[in-house]
């Protein structure tokens, strides 16, 4: 590597550590997503919560949108909403890193 990719590197090792370091541990009782169903196509199409529940991609919407989910945002793209993870720089936070399950819902 040169010397320019040495200072990216040692930025982004140094960032990772700093995300993990400043991720909130208070989830004020909100649920986690722990795992997600994806179709063909790789959409989520499921989510399975810390408390056991599995639902539908809308209904995880509105639990979001309400507040009822920790680290998703909820952005409006396409004409429709999408569910976004909050990964603080940490890439197995993010909703497509999670397990993947075919529970049924």
């Amino acid at each position: 590597m040169n010397h320019f990719e040495d200072a990216y590197e040692k930025y982004k090792q140094q960032g990772t550590q700093q995300a993990k370091n400043e991720q909130p541990t208070d989830h004020s009782g909100k649920e986690e997503i722990i795992a997600v169903r994806k179709n063909e196509d790789e959409n989520i199409i499921a989510i399975k919560t810390s408390s056991g529940r599995v639902f539908d991609y809308p209904t995880a919407l509105s639990d979001a949108k309400a507040g009822k989910l920790a680290h998703v945002d909820i952005f409006h793209k396409y004409g429709r909403d999408i569910s976004r993870s909050e990964p603080y720089g940490i890439k197995e936070n993010n909703l497509g890193q999670q397990p993947t399950t075919y529970a049924s819902a």
